[in-house]
């Protein structure tokens, strides 16, 4: 009986027949911007996001501000409105399902991807919902905007899976009068230091640098080398983490080994684009180019016909080369593509 209510509930969910002009994967802003773009050029469209809308923001510091103005992360021609110069993840996250509701966006929730068949005219694309039941969706065309952020580089090195360490970073509440290292020389890793120390943290800096990342921005820097010069952050430069115990983290420095105590270590060195995915779809990687994928670059459509790229992921481990400011008018360019193919098509 039980598994006769699994299979009913399987085919409830199952597709009506109709076929979808575009599917996006990845209900991001990028992913947002290229629905709406094809619904303005008169076609249907949906998403599919394994998380939530705007997944990654959502999973973004709970307190973080943006480095770009409201301006810069609008979609749709929708205005963004903010009484910060700079807006706020819940600002963020509010205007996207403002924008959402607005355009009245299909999207398909925690939904993951399990395989795409069929080709280009008639793609078939398999998912799960969060209980393993399988769902399709026929699509003419696809694009992938996936991001990167679900996807942490991992430093492969003893004790990175015990529980005490992380890759994101969300409230320093928890880490109060507790030994945390900081692994990393970029902004959220100078960020993660700075708001640790301030609710009590006692932080220590690990970076394999000879000195913060030149890309942290310059209302940080300051900061952080400030509260390092003082003696309130420690740091170790061209230093690495060899090894993470339950109460202990070892470091490999210039001055020699190094064993602190260590209660929580928060990895904070950076993210990748879901590399085997977009192999496993038959988009060839620019191995000599930083696995850029292969795209042409007026339509972003890849070397596969009929599934486009769009955001982040086109640059492939450049990923501080595209962000919501730029990927948002990547829908613009997918859907004029769409507009010649599909309209020629019918």
């Amino acid at each position: 009986m039980g598994q006769h209510a699994a299979t009913s509930l399987s085919k409830t969910l199952a597709p009506d027949g109709s076929i979808h002009d575009l599917l996006v994967i990845g209900a991001g802003p990028t992913g947002m911007a290229c629905a709406i773009e094809a619904q303005r050029a008169g076609f249907s469209a949906v998403l599919v996001d394994k998380g939530c809308l705007c997944n990654s923001l959502f999973h973004y510091p709970a307190h973080m501000t943006f480095f770009t103005t409201p301006e810069l992360l609008e979609i749709g021609d929708m205005p963004f409105s903010s009484p910060n110069q700079k807006p706020t993840r819940i600002e963020a996250l509010e205007y996207y399902r403002k924008v959402a509701e607005h355009y009245s966006l299909d999207v398909r929730q925690y939904e993951t991807v399990q395989r795409v068949t069929g080709g280009d005219g008639a793609f078939t694309v398999h998912t799960q919902d969060r209980f393993s039941r399988p769902i399709a969706h026929r699509a003419r065309q696809l694009v992938v905007a996936t991001g990167y952020y679900d996807l942490p580089n991992y430093l492969n090195i003893p004790g990175e899976d015990l529980a005490k360490v992380k890759h994101y970073y969300d409230d320093p509440h928890p880490f109060y009068n507790l030994d945390v290292l900081v692994i990393g020389g970029k902004n959220s890793a100078a960020i993660a230091a700075l708001e640790l120390w301030r609710h009590g943290a006692r932080v220590t800096l690990v970076h394999r640098g000879a000195q913060m990342h030149r890309h942290v921005k310059y209302w940080i820097l300051p900061d952080i080398v400030n509260r390092i010069k003082a003696g309130e952050i420690a740091a170790h430069f061209s230093s690495t983490v060899t090894r993470i115990a339950e109460d202990e983290v070892t470091l490999a420095t210039p001055e020699g080994t190094v064993t602190l105590p260590n209660h929580f270590v928060f990895a904070l060195t950076g993210y990748h684009p879901d590399f085997d995915f977009l192999e496993r779809l038959g988009i060839h990687l620019d191995e000599a180019n930083d696995r850029c994928p292969a795209h042409n670059p007026a339509t972003l459509e890849s070397n596969v016909p009929g599934l486009y790229l769009a955001g982040v992921i086109v640059a492939g481990k450049r990923t501080n080369e595209i962000f919501i400011e730029n990927g948002r008018f990547h829908g613009k360019q997918i859907a004029e593509d769409l507009q010649r193919k599909l309209h020629h098509a019918r």
